[in-house]
């Protein structure tokens, strides 16, 4: 048995993936501070950050091999933070309050699509019956941080061309209607986790990312609003896919008869 001072011991290798998360957190309460003072770039900037430092904290737990069960609820509690409650306020703030009730409702709406999207998502990760390549490969609706990153592209967009129509309250409070919809669906999503690149275009790849660091410091909206559309564009390409991919593995499968009229439990990852 365990020496039992050993299990009041916190290992450095769960502690780092944990700390990154804890950075999440501050960087979406940070964004509501500088929502609350109408320094609207620098709350789309914190999301945008709360959004990078999500994207890290799994990698380094695998990683380090620091993975653990108090990691997964703390990242999810962040989560609904960063980008769940902080977009819906900051884009309340910044137009939604002009439609009263309404834009309040969207902002509602919004961050419980959220929550649910996250409770779905930890759910379906621990159920046997989805395949686990399909797991792997696709999201069950707009992730996460994806999602709040959409969410905010109106004010990105608006940064970039100062059009007053992207900051039209009725067209933010049905866009936002849109993303939350798209958020708490079942639409099929890359996650990206298989991209890989050959050997010999490798220094061509670290070229790209010098090149896409310069234009996040030197042109960040515009970057970020043709990132933005372009994850718009995998949307479709992701749900042709999947359809191609395991809707000819549902058909292959022969059914039973009691089984015959079951739900699809295809894009449920």
């Amino acid at each position: 048995m365990p020496h039992s001072k050993d299990r009041h011991i916190f290992p450095i290798r769960s502690l780092v993936p944990n700390a990154i998360t804890v950075l999440a957190i501050c960087a979406g309460m940070s964004g509501l501070r500088f929502a609350i003072l109408g320094r609207w770039e620098g709350a789309v900037l914190a999301i945008l950050i709360a959004g990078v430092l999500d994207g890290l904290d799994g990698r380094v737990a695998r990683m380090l091999k620091g993975t653990s069960k108090f990691g997964a609820e703390l990242d999810s509690l962040s989560d609904i933070v960063s980008f769940g409650v902080a977009p819906a306020v900051i884009m309340y703030t910044w137009a939604l309050r002009d439609v009263k009730g309404i834009g309040w409702l969207l902002a509602l709406v919004f961050t419980i699509a959220m929550a649910l999207r996250l409770a779905r998502f930890n759910t379906m990760s621990e159920d046997e019956e989805v395949d686990e390549e399909e797991k792997r490969d696709y999201f069950s609706g707009i992730p996460a941080p994806a999602s709040a990153a959409l969410a905010l592209w109106p004010m990105i967009l608006y940064f970039l061309t100062d059009l007053e129509f992207l900051r039209n309250p009725i067209f933010c409070s049905i866009y936002l209607g849109v993303i939350a919809a798209l958020t708490v669906s079942s639409l099929p999503t890359f996650t990206f986790k298989k991209l890989s690149i050959q050997r010999r275009y490798v220094l061509f790849y670290l070229l790209g990312i010098a090149i896409l660091a310069t234009l996040l410091v030197t042109q960040i909206w515009a970057t970020m609003s043709v990132v933005g559309l372009l994850y718009v564009l995998t949307i479709p390409m992701a749900v042709i896919r999947h359809r191609r991919r395991f809707g000819k593995q549902a058909a292959s499968t022969p059914s039973s008869p009691q089984a015959g009229s079951g739900p699809d439990k295809g894009d449920k990852n």
